[in-house]
Parts: C-alpha cells; sequence; structure tokens
C-alpha cells in the first residue's frame, strides 16, 4: 500500500525578505529557503507551501496580513495569474535595484573574478507600452483562474461570447486568445488588455477573437493537434508601420476540409485588414507542426509588404517576420550605443559582431569601424542584414550565415583577418565552449559582450579570464517590471 504524503503546512504571519530570481521572493523556514511569487519585501502574510525539497520550498500566499512599504499598485487587471510582468508590484526605482544586485551576484559568484566597480543600471525610457513585438497563443480552452474554477458557469465580463443562453456560458469550452500559463501548456489565459505595447494591438487582438467566435472559427487544440486559429504575432516599430502575422492549422484530412480552412482564414484576414488599414504587412502562414515556432516555415504576404522598418539613430533596419530586433525599440539605442562606447572605435579597427541577427550592431558600429563582419545562424536576418547595409549606404560589412561554431573557426580567421574587437550577443544560453575557445586564439585586444542572462555571461567570463580581465560593466534593463535584464561587460587582453 502506498504511503501517504505528509500534508505540506500553512505558514501564517511570514515575513517576506528579498527578492529572488524569476521575480520572485523569499524568506527563510526552519532550514529552508522558501520562494514565493507575487509578493513584495516587508510583506507580511500567510504562505501555503505547495512544493518541499531538501534545500529549499514553493509556496503560494494566501493571505496578505500586512502590505509593505515598498510597493506599487499594479496597473493591470491580469496581474497575479499572468506571469509576464511580475514585478508591477514593485516601484521602478525598486526594480533597478534589484536588477543592479543581480547582475552583481551572478558576476561574482558565476564568475569568480575579480570586476571593476559596476556602472549604475540605465532605467527604461518607457516603463508602458515599451514593446514592439507580443506574441498571442490560441486555444480551444481558456485558463481558468481559481474563482473561475469554483464556478464554471458565470456571465462573461467584458467580450461577448457567441452563446444561446442568455449570456451565460460555460468557462470550460470558451476559447481563448492571449498567453500561455506556466503548468498549463495547452491551455491560454485570455487578455483583454496588455500594457506592454502601444493601444491598437489590443484593439486588434480583441477583434479578431470577436470575429472567430461570432463566426465559428475553431480555436487551436494543442493537444489533439486541430483547430484553424493558432497563434498571432503583432509588431510595430517607430516608423509607424504595423505588422500582424496569423498562424493558422488548416485541416488538410480531405481537399474539401482544406479548402473550407483557407476561405476562413482568408476570410479572417481581410476583415482585419478593412478594419485596421494601419497595417502595413499582413501576412499569414499554415504550420502543421507540433509546436508554434515559424523559423522553417513558409510565411505569405496577404496585404502590404513582407517586412516593416526600425528606425535607430540615422539608420534604418529591414525587419521581417522571423527577424530578430530588440523588443525595446529606444532602449535597444542605449543598450547599442554602450557597446559601441565600449569597443572604443577609432575608424581604423576591424570588428568582428557574432550573433549578430539582422545586422543592428554591425551597422550601428560600421561607420567607426575600418570593416564588420557579422555572423548569424538564421539565413534570413543575414540577407536583412545586407539589405540594411545597402538600405544606409554601409559599404564596410560582410555577413555570413550559419551555426556560429561551425562558422567561427581558425581558418574562416584566417581567410578573413583577425579582428581588434569582436562585440558578442548570444542568446540566454551564452556562447558555446568552441565559440570561447576560437575567440581566444583570434586574441582581439578588446571583447565587448552583450548579454540577456548575466549567469551565462558570467560563466563565460570566467572561461576567459586567464586571456581577458573585465574592465567596465553596464546593466541595462529592456523590460521593466519583469526580472530580466540585459548586461553589456568590456573585456580587455592581459
Amino acid at each position: 500500500m502506498a504511503r501517504k504524503k505528509k500534508p505540506l503546512p500553512l505558514l501564517e504571519g511570514v515575513t517576506i525578505e528579498a527578492v529572488a530570481a524569476e521575480g520572485k521572493c523569499l524568506f527563510h523556514w526552519e532550514e529552508l529557503v522558501v520562494f514565493v511569487p507575487f509578493c513584495v519585501p516587508g510583506d507580511i502574510c500567510d504562505v501555503q507551501i505547495r512544493r518541499k525539497k531538501h534545500s529549499f520550498a514553493e509556496g503560494e500566499v494566501v493571505r496578505f496580513i500586512k502590505y509593505s512599504n515598498v510597493r506599487a499598485i499594479p496597473f493591470c487587471s491580469h496581474f497575479g495569474v499572468c506571469g509576464g510582468c511580475k514585478w508591477q508590484n514593485l516601484p521602478y526605482e525598486e526594480q533597478l535595484k534589484f536588477k543592479q544586485q543581480q547582475v552583481y551576484d551572478q558576476l561574482h559568484r558565476i564568475g569568480k573574478i575579480e570586476l571593476p566597480e559596476f556602472n549604475p543600471i540605465l532605467g527604461s525610457v518607457h516603463t508602458q507600452e515599451y514593446r514592439n513585438k507580443l506574441d498571442f497563443g490560441c486555444a480551444n480552452k481558456r485558463y481558468l483562474t481559481k474563482e473561475q474554477f469554483k464556478s464554471l458557469e458565470c456571465r462573461t465580463e467584458s467580450l461577448e461570447f457567441a452563446t444561446a443562453n442568455d449570456g451565460k456560458t460555460s468557462l470550460k469550452d470558451v476559447p481563448a486568445i492571449g498567453f500561455h500559463i506556466t503548468g498549463a501548456f495547452d491551455k491560454i489565459l485570455p487578455i483583454e488588455k496588455c500594457w506592454l505595447m502601444d493601444d491598437l494591438h489590443n484593439k486588434i487582438r480583441n477583434e479578431v477573437y470577436k470575429y472567430a467566435v461570432e463566426h465559428g472559427l475553431s480555436f487551436f487544440d494543442l493537444r489533439a493537434q486541430v483547430g484553424l486559429l493558432r497563434d498571432v504575432i503583432i509588431r510595430n516599430s517607430a516608423s509607424g508601420e504595423w505588422m500582424v502575422i496569423f498562424q493558422f492549422h488548416y485541416d488538410r484530412s480531405t481537399s474539401e476540409t482544406l479548402a473550407q480552412s483557407e476561405r476562413e482564414a482568408k476570410a479572417l484576414l481581410q476583415h482585419i485588414a478593412d478594419m485596421f488599414p494601419q497595417i502595413t504587412s499582413l501576412m499569414y502562414l499554415d504550420n502543421q507542426k507540433c509546436n508554434d515556432t515559424i523559423g522553417d516555415q513558409e510565411i505569405l504576404v496577404f496585404k502590404g509588404k513582407d517586412h516593416i522598418y526600425e528606425l535607430m539613430e540615422d539608420l534604418k533596419f529591414k525587419v521581417g517576420p522571423k527577424s530578430f530586433y530588440q523588443t525595446n525599440t529606444e532602449q535597444a539605442y542605449h543598450l547599442y550605443s554602450v557597446a559601441r562606447d565600449f569597443a572604443k572605435l577609432t575608424g581604423n579597427e576591424f570588428v568582428y559582431d557574432l550573433y549578430t541577427g539582422t545586422g543592428t550592431i554591425a551597422n550601428f558600429v560600421a561607420k567607426k569601424a575600418k570593416k564588420v563582419i557579422g555572423i548569424e545562424y538564421v539565413p534570413e536576418a543575414i540577407e536583412d542584414a545586407k539589405i540594411n547595409s545597402e538600405v544606409n549606404n554601409i559599404e564596410n560589412t560582410l555577413f555570413y550565415a550559419g551555426d556560429m561554431k561551425d562558422i567561427l573557426t581558425d581558418e574562416f580567421i584566417a581567410e578573413h583577418g583577425r579582428p581588434d574587437v569582436i562585440i558578442t550577443d548570444p542568446p540566454r544560453a551564452g556562447m558555446h565552449p568552441d565559440v570561447v575557445k576560437t575567440i581566444l586564439r583570434a586574441a582581439p585586444k578588446r571583447i565587448v559582450y552583450v548579454s540577456c542572462n548575466p549567469a551565462t555571461q558570467a560563466r563565460d567570463l570566467h572561461d576567459m579570464d586567464a586571456h581577458y580581465r573585465v574592465v567596465a560593466v553596464q546593466p541595462v534593463d529592456m523590460f521593466p517590471h519583469t526580472p530580466h535584464v540585459e548586461n553589456v561587460v568590456l573585456l580587455e587582453r592581459r
């Protein structure tokens, strides 16, 4: 007979002590650290332990007894359920303090290297409507909050659902467009208003939902892999352009069902095109894969162009449906300005820009360099990088597509020339060990390391410490109300 698990305790009147990783906070209980979301240091509350391990536990606030003096009122109605902006309850000045401390702790604890005094973190110009891209999932089953789960039959609060029972509907099978919830991969939290992007994106998304429900369009079932409406990506730019990309999942079981899927998809596209003339690039694809990634998919244009242009300083950057571009446009300018300043370019330097994306950094620094080579994994991004050089009349750049560890080799460097400066902006996983070794053999005078994950950055800095010393550290906040932080480090050869 299986042994019954001991019930996990309810801890009453605990004081939240500090901010922890991933936007959570912590306090100590017995000899364990307990991690709790959606609270701030100084809160006094009752916490239900939900998970207990040997060295830590996870809990959930079930009652606030006294709120901390260090607290802000969340401005979003979805706060506490949607996990996107976990720090809305922290004043922005406090968020910056904790991000600065996070960078300091990770570089010291993981890097274990000598570090200079850090520059104060650069706060974001805007703390609302700062993003230029959002991705919304579609699902045939919405995520239910605890309150909704207790009462499946309820009146809808704002968006009207097409029902036949006087406005009442079961939330059990109501579709949704919104964000995925951690631990509920096949369900979507319906979003009525998100504050992260210009409000037009809310109007577009809500109109898509309204039309889909009124016209009986099917929403995607991730488990069964059926349903037409799968995903909506919305982008805008400083040039005033808007791009909307629809992911559909056509029913290809017969020629008749395929034709019906195509008719329904194009009717929705036409409706959105008519309703929102601001959209300059309306695109779509039929994704039959098990996941929503679009890098390997054919994307078709329904209306307008297959790209928009982003503006930075006196430069224009082409951004296509598969292009990576920093999602906080204004703050990206400050981030890249730091990288350019750290590079200390005089016009005579040969620069390698690793993980160049659409060549934003490469083109941004090109006018102050002798020559710039950009390397990126995504071929479409490299094509955009070349176009970005042409559009801006930049003639001293070269771009290559391929896996970084395969492209950046001793043979490549021998063929193209040894760099004076390397700028690297890798994904969250940091740089592959082979890339680090090649950089060390290339022996540039300076390395400017831009990172969206100070933990993996610290690991890479540790691996380069025997040959390079860190001379400057500049944290930059790109994502207000989240625990994420960018960091730029300047290394000079010993």
